[in-house]
């Protein structure tokens, strides 16, 4: 009889614990968690500046050939209109499993192209293979984040910026872990690009799912605690790019710094275990309520509410397009695409987003036509990642803050970053000494800033019933600006200053010979 209990205890306390275990990976923070992985390696197209040189000298491209590979893998990362489509239709995990296929198959097919394992592709052909493996970014974006903006709509700001910022990162992230695993091979970098996310993005499939929760007392604390390990992680990120900018680190070293930085990544779990479990020890006293008092009954779904006919109506039929809800309400996606808060929206981020992205995709050219150091310019390139990242948790957590408190809107905010971002063009414009330091600061905080802001607006105008296509359609403004900005303005005054000054010392450019531009002129024209 002894055996017997102590074998049924033994039983139950297993059973105990891993109801537990399954309670914490099913639960809305395990979500938050998955989805701060999965951002963290997503920034791939931030890295185009890293990776670029290794696709234009094997290749023979000029500059504007490869403004082109840039234009379409911006295309790529933001024109998601797709992923949202799919995601309307099924559930997260299907998005995020297309997105991992498709990062793999594009990114590892530039790999083979720059490593010479396979025939030079044609120019059609690289543009085709960077704007596959650069769309998986909106795959998981919509599968991830936009997920996790739908559990936590009180805090969508919150969400928006950490999220975000983890992407705003993730550049300095992946950098350190590729020089860890390939050491100085460059090359390798596209390689690590390939594979890394999509492996995290198959690991977590299962996870995400829409999760009707009431909001927590203590839900914006659990977001701060998570805010503070990601600064963390960003403090440490940037003093590690500095000392391996001011001395040559060894393979060990940068296998030591890779190691702190997946310590750091992996933090959040702590809290994410500390949170399921006092949550499920909270839902245990009312669920017990609940059994010695049946007559009381705990709802978990709110009741089905009955469409009205006038809602139906404009559900199937188009005559309402142009009459669109009151701020606020969900629109419907025409609705939303017809409206003139839509196109202010559009405008503003072509120009902005446009402007600042063009400006980081040509740093590495920038920084060399100016003449400083290589080390220097990988040094620009890395650090925009940093304030990528603190321009995106900025703007989430403090127009959240601004917008509860002060009851600042979040377009008025919109608008000061644009004015800002500009004092950054200048300095680039006008090529003052060392200015490219504080211009690097400048534009890459107010490129990841934009990015929360727009993501915010779209949601409290438009509402979240289709967020998801919503979401993907604001973001397609960006390749626009940097086509027109980026292709058919830099781009183009770039090689023209270059054949100038080669003209100038009797030089004559060969076929398939690279351009490259020396002087402040072309910031000037460009900028």
């Amino acid at each position: 009889m002894v055996v017997s209990d102590f074998g049924g205890s033994c039983c139950s306390l297993r059973e105990m614990k891993s109801s537990s275990l399954v309670g914490v990976l099913t639960g809305r923070w395990f979500m938050v968690f998955a989805s701060l992985l999965i951002m963290a390696v997503a920034g791939a197209t931030y890295m185009f500046g890293l990776y670029s040189s290794d696709i234009k000298t094997p290749l023979g491209h000029d500059q504007s050939t490869l403004n082109l590979l840039s234009f379409s893998k911006d295309v790529g990362g933001n024109v998601g209109v797709l992923s949202g489509l799919i995601n309307e239709i099924t559930p997260p995990w299907v998005v995020l499993a297309i997105g991992s296929i498709m990062n793999f198959f594009g990114y590892f097919m530039i790999w083979l192209a720059v490593t010479g394992r396979i025939p030079k592709p044609q120019v059609w052909q690289m543009c085709l293979y960077i704007c596959i493996g650069a769309n998986s970014q909106s795959f998981a974006n919509t599968g991830a984040l936009v997920t996790c903006v739908k559990n936590f709509p009180e805090s969508r700001g919150s969400v928006l910026g950490l999220l975000k910022g983890f992407v705003g990162l993730s550049g300095a992230i992946l950098t350190q872990l590729y020089h860890a695993f390939y050491g100085d091979n460059s090359k390798a970098l596209i390689l690590l690009i390939a594979w890394l996310p999509a492996a995290i993005s198959f690991v977590f499939l299962r996870t995400f799912r829409i999760i009707k929760i009431v909001r927590l007392a203590n839900e914006l604390k659990i977001f701060y605690k998570m805010l503070y390990t990601s600064l963390g992680l960003a403090g440490f990120l940037m003093v590690v790019i500095i000392l391996q900018n001011k001395y040559a680190f060894k393979r060990f070293e940068y296998v030591g710094s890779a190691s702190l930085v997946l310590i750091l990544l992996f933090l959040p779990i702590a809290i994410v275990i500390k949170e399921e479990i006092s949550l499920r020890k909270s839902e245990k006293p009312s669920l017990e309520d609940a059994n010695s008092h049946p007559e009381l009954k705990i709802v978990t779904e709110l009741p089905p509410q009955q469409a009205s006919p006038s809602t139906e109506a404009q559900v199937c039929c188009t005559e309402n397009i142009f009459k669109p809800p009151d701020r606020g309400e969900d629109y419907t996606i025409l609705q939303a695409l017809f409206s003139i808060d839509m196109l202010i929206i559009f405008i503003a981020t072509t120009c902005g987003v446009g402007g600042t992205l063009t400006a980081i995709d040509n740093l590495g050219q920038i920084g060399s036509s100016l003449g400083y150091p290589a080390r220097s310019t990988t040094t620009f390139v890395s650090l925009v990642s940093i304030r990528n990242y603190l321009g995106r948790v900025v703007a989430g957590f403090a127009s959240e803050i601004l917008l509860k408190k002060n009851k600042i809107p979040r377009p008025l905010l919109f608008t000061f970053v644009l004015l800002f971002s500009c004092v950054g063009h200048l300095f680039i414009a006008y090529g003052i000494p060392n200015s490219l330091y504080a211009a690097s600061v400048i534009i890459g905080f107010c490129f990841g800033t934009q990015w929360p802001l727009l993501f915010a607006i779209i949601s409290e105008i438009f509402g979240l019933k289709y967020y998801s296509t919503l979401y993907n359609f604001g973001a397609v403004a960006s390749p626009v600006g940097a086509y027109i900005l980026n292709v058919k303005v830099a781009g183009q005054l770039y090689d023209k200053e270059a054949l100038k000054q080669m003209e100038a010392l009797g030089i004559t450019r060969q076929a398939g010979q690279d351009l490259t531009c020396n002087g402040f002129m072309l910031g000037k024209y460009a900028l």
